[in-house]
């Protein structure tokens, strides 16, 4: 191999290293799932891409520092956006007064053996946010979340809203284990 060939190489291997850690900083974060609190749309150890700069909608899926702990992150499902009053009754998602269905919980719903907690109880227990947080409203630039395990998920219901500016990125896609693999709904 020439002189001229090594220093191409070098350079062109150098190129695609800083193209990748350019795409690392700006475009995607990979994610590992910490915990049962996403259950049964995402498993412990659960390894997940979120796209940066991407809007966030209702449904989708967050990561963000833990308030509680920022050397760790959460990864929620945004349930509140700005402006809008949350309640829960009778295990029946309301968003400023419109009923809502969450598909993403049928499996829980339909299986209650599957969750860890005590038998008999509702997947989510009846709240109105205003009653837990103080606000009838989610601030402007904050969002409502919350685990799809309603029964063991440390979230807005704990810990508060989330300002948007916290939002790492917004979860998509699944790359670990092979099983999970795909874009995350």
């Amino acid at each position: 191999m020439s002189k001229k060939e090594i220093i191409s190489n070098v350079v062109w291997f150098g190129g695609l290293v800083v193209i990748l850690l350019l795409l690392r900083a700006f475009v995607f974060s990979p994610t590992n799932v910490s915990g049962n609190s996403m259950n049964p749309t995402m498993v412990d150890r659960e390894r997940v891409i979120a796209l940066k700069q991407s809007d966030v909608e209702r449904f989708d899926i967050v990561t963000f520092p833990a308030p509680d702990n920022p050397s760790r992150n959460y990864i929620k499902r945004v349930i509140g956006l700005p402006g809008d009053t949350i309640e829960f009754k009778e295990d029946q998602l309301y968003i400023n007064g419109k009923k809502y269905d969450e598909p993403y919980l049928d499996q829980y719903k339909d299986n209650p053996n599957e969750i860890e907690a005590p038998y008999g109880l509702p997947l989510t227990q009846d709240f109105k946010m205003d009653d837990l947080l103080g606000e009838k409203k989610v601030p402007k630039g904050e969002f409502f979340v919350m685990g799809d395990n309603r029964q063991n998920s440390k979230d807005s219901r704990m810990i508060g809203f989330i300002k948007e500016d916290n939002i790492l990125g917004n979860v998509k896609f699944s790359y670990w284990p092979p099983s999970k693999w795909g874009t995350v709904k």
